[in-house]
């Protein structure tokens, strides 16, 4: 009787590909859900509403890039690219606070989106590393 044993050396990039279409899918809509709500959210956040508009639509084009980049045969540099992408907006957000006159809603809000994209950009982290 043989045993046959096998070593697994094959990478796996699915991690990586799910945090970057769950990155995509979640930004995209709070763009749209931004967009729509632009008015209101305004005076409730004190950011202005022309901010709001530019900011939701470039969540929504991030979250089309985002999708289309996560579906590449390839994925590993579009995901680095990615969890920069989120560092970078992470430390923007910490700016924004210190930087722009905001109600204690719009620094909350503001905080927890910087939140959100370093959850992101360790979950793409992760990814990147488990490919080998």
């Amino acid at each position: 009787m043989t045993a046959l044993s096998s070593t697994s050396t094959t990478s796996t990039d699915s991690l990586l590909r799910l945090a970057m279409r769950a990155d995509a899918v979640l930004s995209g809509l709070a763009g749209i859900a931004l967009m729509a709500a632009a008015g209101p959210l305004s005076g409730f956040t004190g950011i202005p509403k022309a901010a709001e508009y530019a900011v939701g639509a470039g969540f929504v084009v991030y979250g089309i890039v985002v999708f289309l980049a996560a579906g590449l045969q390839r994925v590993r540099t579009a995901g680095i690219a990615t969890m920069v992408a989120n560092l970078i907006f992470t430390v923007a957000a910490v700016l924004v606070v210190l930087d722009v006159d905001l109600t204690t809603a719009g620094v909350v809000l503001t905080l927890a989106s910087g939140v959100y994209t370093l959850v992101f950009a360790d979950l793409q982290y992760l990814g990147v590393r488990r490919i080998k």
